[in-house]
């Protein structure tokens, strides 16, 4: 289905919708690869009000919708986005909800940067997410796709997410009721994600500090975190490490195009400048190749891919 560009302005000239609208907007702009082509339409709401008003117009004139983050461990295609990219920018607050003896509950906006909350963390010090230092992207993202490092999921410190769920109802989710795995949960890729309450423990800020640049320390010697990437692009395959996998196979320093597989860490593929999503594509079909044939393991994407394909 193609979108009249004049019905999406129709929908955002209504007067119920209040934040930010920007049309055609190179999605290049907003992920961490630093590549992708444009969306008909990128959305701020500014507000749960105008989310939902705005949901349910898209419903309506049935207008796809995506749901974006921190958009760091996505890529998206040469040739854009269909529809409207929702972005939770503005919903980034961070605050304790309540403390005992042992406990600190905090809820955090979906949209709030995951390091705002580790500095948040070891500002005060509440324990129990110093493993996720250094992991880019916001708490909504991070949640969807179940982020973890140091054998720490986000899954482990949930209490509750609050969603807005396709049907455009604002819902509270128990976290035992969501069906998380590996990098991933059940949460459907059109359900919106408002915010969440974690459990954290109650401690020091020294020793919290002190654990949090250990691990980012660790992650800085491992891991190319200051050049352009969408972070692991496969998932481990159980009891081994993708990375290894692709090391093994040869593959540090491939290149199609301006991407790179990394020779720091062979799971990261680094845009190099010009980077495109065809090529990033092409990139990964290689190497899971080559992995294929070295390993007789197939390598599931972790990152996610989304947008027009090639074919009209």
């Amino acid at each position: 289905m193609k979108v009249k560009k004049q019905k999406l302005k129709d929908i955002f000239s209504e007067g119920v919708f209040k934040g930010e609208v920007k049309f055609m907007e190179p999605m290049k702009n907003h992920t961490s690869l630093k590549i992708g082509g444009p969306a008909d339409v990128l959305a701020m709401p500014q507000d749960v009000f105008s989310l939902i008003n705005m949901h349910a117009a898209l419903k309506r004139n049935k207008i796809p919708v995506l749901p974006l983050g921190g958009g760091t461990n996505i890529l998206v295609r040469d040739r854009g986005i269909e529809g409207v990219v929702i972005s939770s920018k503005s919903f980034r607050r961070i605050g304790v909800v309540s403390r005992d003896d042992s406990y600190v509950y905090v809820t955090v906006e979906a949209g709030a940067l995951l390091q705002r909350l580790v500095h948040y963390t070891k500002e005060n010090g509440y324990s129990g997410i110093e493993g996720f230092a250094g992991i880019p992207g916001t708490v909504g993202g991070a949640i969807f796709g179940n982020a973890g490092a140091f054998g720490c999921e986000i899954k482990d410190v949930l209490v509750s997410v609050e969603i807005m769920d396709t049907e455009g109802k604002i819902k509270k989710i128990k976290a035992d009721q969501i069906a998380f795995r590996y990098r991933s949960s059940g949460i459907l890729p059109g359900e919106f994600i408002l915010s969440a309450e974690i459990k954290l423990t109650a401690g020091s800020t020294e020793e919290v500090s002190s654990r949090i640049e250990d691990f980012l320390n660790i992650k800085k010697e491992k891991q190319p975190i200051w050049e352009p990437s969408a972070g692991c692009v496969f998932k481990n395959p159980s009891g081994v490490s993708a990375g290894k996998l692709i090391d093994e196979s040869g593959c540090k320093g491939m290149r199609i195009g301006d991407v790179e597989v990394s020779n720091l860490h062979a799971n990261f593929f680094i845009n190099k400048g010009r980077a495109s999503a065809s090529d990033f594509i092409r990139l990964m079909e290689e190497v899971a190749d080559r992995v294929k044939t070295k390993s007789g393991i197939l390598l599931e994407p972790e990152i996610k891919i989304v947008g027009r394909s090639n074919v009209n």
